[in-house]
């Protein structure tokens, strides 16, 4: 009996997977065949990925409470912490550099004239732009739970850091509170396993309403940045990642990328890195990284390590700046991206944070170009899922790397799984953490 329950479960996992990739296929047929009442089927991804967003603040609050709170000395908490950080901002800006460069070589909107009522159609994606001092205010919530209902996922990050040391200090005495979190992590795994049954639905909705808005032959004008985004994102995780990994730890990257194939699928099909955030967090302690490592590094690289969504504001910033005749200076490029990859923080990756962050960047330094957006938002969707892939795979190698350079990692245990001598448990999961995504 027990050994059929796992059999059972990876079925529906695999069941819920392939009906995914069918909806996705159906969606893309209906945009073309019937569009206008597939631009009707709108709400249904856009419902989807909210609630997806709804349950990001309390993940990130229950995984960096215990993973802070799990830990005996506050030194160590700095040690990890501070080389994710460091490492973050710097695979932040190489990974800005390189957009930079593949951007100007490019030369992606030369030739495009944007009309007046397509350029217009940005301006519905500006938010109220920030400047640096707003933006690090904003990082203090005005009350302790008001952070759990906004969108500011900096503000979670920062209750749940307060928690976490709180913790520590209490000692003994806080042990009971530690194992309440744990049981509300568990409530809100069990909350997203039920949510992703619904991912096929989400999928089908999302993707018919972008086919059906757009077509194909917007899509054909859009083809070159579109192309030269996803190589970009390739050759920056493959060849830079991939380098660092193998060097550093000596973990191949193809074998690590293997091993979270269903998490790159989940990915793919709902547009959103968050989605796996809770399987990533598993396999990664699975893998054998130590569980408290993996509770800093990974819920906060999802806000401070996001490569593709770099990639991509620097090469759709150069994209507008041509296609509006207003191409920028260099001075002018690293000034904005620079204020960009600060914004940044916190979009973790969900579809649509990359768009609206272009959007107010562009308004705080540039506002002639904001009416450049309309143009790119048919394409957004499709690059979306580009981002999250590349922030996915850049938090799963930071992982390993943190865990190596702090000793924090079972090599062995490594070398087991990537071998597929060790193979992840679906069911052990769901009973330890809660019934993560199956």
């Amino acid at each position: 009996m027990t050994t059929e329950a796992p059999t059972q479960r990876r079925d529906r996992s695999h069941l819920l997977y392939l009906a995914v990739i069918v909806a996705v296929l159906l969606g893309i047929v209906v945009g073309l065949v019937f569009p206008a009442f597939a631009k009707e089927l709108k709400p249904i991804g856009t419902g989807f990925v909210n609630l997806i967003k709804m349950m990001i603040s309390p993940i990130i609050f229950c995984t960096i409470a215990l993973g802070v709170g799990s830990i005996a000395k506050a030194a160590k908490v700095g040690k990890v912490g501070g080389l994710a950080i460091g490492y973050f901002l710097v695979m932040s800006t190489v990974a800005l550099f390189i957009g930079l460069v593949v951007g100007n070589l490019l030369h992606p909107g030369d030739g495009l004239k944007i009309s007046s009522s397509v350029a217009k159609a940005g301006q519905s994606q500006v938010t109220q732009a920030q400047n640096t001092t707003e933006f690090i205010l904003g990082i203090i919530p005005k009350t302790l739970v008001s952070a759990f209902t906004s969108e500011l996922v900096l503000q979670t990050l920062l209750v749940a850091l307060l928690t976490g040391f709180a913790l520590q200090k209490l000692g003994p005495s806080g042990v009971p509170i530690r194992k309440g979190i744990e049981h509300i992590q568990r409530l809100v795994f069990r909350i997203l396993s039920m949510i992703m049954w619904a991912a096929p639905v989400g999928a089908f909705g999302a993707i018919a309403a972008v086919v059906g808005g757009t077509g194909w032959a917007a899509l054909k004008g859009l083809l070159i940045i579109m192309v030269g985004f996803y190589v970009t994102c390739l050759l920056f995780v493959f060849i830079v990642l991939g380098a660092l990994s193998w060097l550093i730890a000596r973990v191949n990257v193809f074998k690590l990328f293997k091993y979270l194939g269903r998490e790159f699928l989940l990915i793919l099909s709902t547009s959103s890195s968050e989605s796996a955030l809770p399987r990533l967090i598993a396999k990664m302690e699975h893998l054998g990284v130590s569980k408290p490592v993996v509770g800093i590094v990974v819920p906060t690289g999802y806000s401070f390590n996001l490569d593709g969504t770099a990639i991509y504001l620097t090469m759709a910033s150069i994209f507008i700046s041509e296609a509006l005749g207003q191409p920028l200076s260099l001075g002018e490029q690293v000034s904005l991206l620079v204020f960009m990859i600060i914004a940044s923080k916190g979009a973790a990756g969900v579809t649509g944070a990359g768009l609206a962050t272009l959007a107010g960047g562009l308004a705080a330094h540039k506002p002639a170009l904001v009416d450049g957006v309309g143009f790119i938002v048919g394409i957004d969707r499709f690059m979306s899922e580009a981002r999250a892939l590349t922030n996915f795979a850049g938090n799963s190698v930071a992982t390993v790397l943190v865990g190596t350079w702090t000793d924090e990692i079972d090599k062995e245990q490594v070398h087991r799984v990537l071998n597929g001598e060790d193979p992840f448990d679906e069911v052990t999961m769901l009973d330890d953490h809660g019934g993560k995504t199956e």
